[in-house]
């Protein structure tokens, strides 16, 4: 356990990412956290975010072209196809698998009603559930994965999945450019990406939240 807590130290130090893989281990964090059920306690927002901030403060760091701007659109490029990618994996590893999930017989662990509460969720909003997921830690492993399992079809999947990778990668890394060089921002690191979690979180959440209400009056 005091090795894991030290890993996560670890992932929000800038220096200690490019010393161990660089921003190619960011690449694998995030296929790892969007699409394999193992990788749901990464921090995939704090990894895009910090990762901009390398772009933006590389000068030493090897980076396949001289200008920041196309180093930029280059790793933005890879990091929203490894997330494309880690979600696609979700999705096939839960309909190859839906024949456990979806067993009639309920377990410990998995109850027939929330298979059935689930599939009724993302026919109705099912693309924008996968699209916001993104945003949601935790949620964004299992999301491909709950919509492979229910059989959501793959064109609408592949989608959302696709947009909703787009901007949240781009929002992300971008915030953490333009802010990368920032002294406060280097000084406060941890509060920032504390503050950058809920940022990112709490409208979706809030959003969920009031239509929920709304359905119940209905």
């Amino acid at each position: 356990m005091e090795a894991l807590f030290e890993f996560f130290q670890h992932l929000s130090d800038p220096d200690w990412i490019m010393s161990n893989g660089g921003l190619y281990l960011v690449l694998l964090i995030l296929f790892i956290e969007t699409g394999i059920i193992i990788g749901f306690f990464l921090p995939g927002d704090p990894l895009l975010f910090i990762s901009g901030m390398v772009i933006a403060s590389a000068n030493e760091t090897p980076f396949p072209f001289d200008n920041q701007v196309l180093n930029l659109i280059f790793w933005m490029i890879l990091f929203t196809g490894s997330t494309i990618l880690g979600n696609f994996f979700g999705y096939w590893f839960g309909y190859k698998f839906k024949h456990i999930v979806n067993r009639k017989e309920d377990t410990w662990f998995l109850k027939r009603k929330h298979i059935q509460t689930a599939h009724n969720f993302y026919e109705k909003r099912g693309g924008f559930a996968i699209a916001i997921a993104r945003f949601l830690p935790i949620v964004r492993t299992f999301a491909p994965i709950i919509a492979g399992t229910v059989e959501m079809n793959f064109k609408k999947f592949a989608f959302y999945n696709v947009l909703g990778a787009v901007v949240w990668v781009g929002s992300i890394v971008s915030l953490g450019y333009i802010l990368g060089n920032n002294p406060w921002v280097i000084k406060n690191i941890e509060y920032v990406l504390m503050g950058l979690v809920l940022f990112v979180t709490a409208p979706v959440i809030i959003k969920l939240f009031f239509n929920k209400k709304v359905d119940t009056r209905s």
